[in-house]
């Protein structure tokens, strides 16, 4: 079945937010339990699966355009969080909240490739198959 979605920035970067949140919550969020920290990791791992999802949806989606203004701002913004990642890595404290940066650091930016090089391909293999034409609708009795 084809993808009807249009094109969206919202979803990729609210996902990837929340993913990061929620890590960087797990183990900077102050005095958690046991059970409050894995189940943290346990919704960021949901997450990720999420946004890994949406970018493949957002990137196999088929536009006539090609390579549109929101496939840009997706992948900007994505580079964008990988560079915050970054600086919280460098800057943050604790050991354990610098490697989670550092995680997602790495993470931001293997999706921001990965969104990239699918969005690419999509983009190439739409070339190949021309859009099906639009046949008018036969006026009514």
């Amino acid at each position: 079945m084809e993808e009807r979605r249009s094109a969206r920035t919202g979803t990729v970067s609210g996902l990837a937010l929340l993913a990061g949140g929620t890590a960087v919550a797990a183990v900077a969020g102050g005095s958690h339990s046991a059970f409050a920290t894995i189940l943290l990791g346990l919704l960021t791992v949901g997450l990720g699966h999420a946004l890994i999802v949406e970018i493949r949806r957002q990137a196999r989606r088929r536009a006539p355009g090609g390579w549109g203004r929101t496939d840009t701002v997706n992948a900007v913004l994505l580079a964008c969080w990988a560079e915050a990642a970054l600086v919280l890595t460098i800057v943050a404290g604790p050991l354990p909240l610098r490697l989670v940066g550092g995680g997602l650091a790495a993470a931001y930016a293997g999706s921001c490739g990965f969104f990239v090089t699918e969005r690419r391909r999509a983009v190439a293999a739409d070339a190949d198959t021309p859009l099906p034409a639009r046949v008018p609708a036969e006026p009514g009795p």
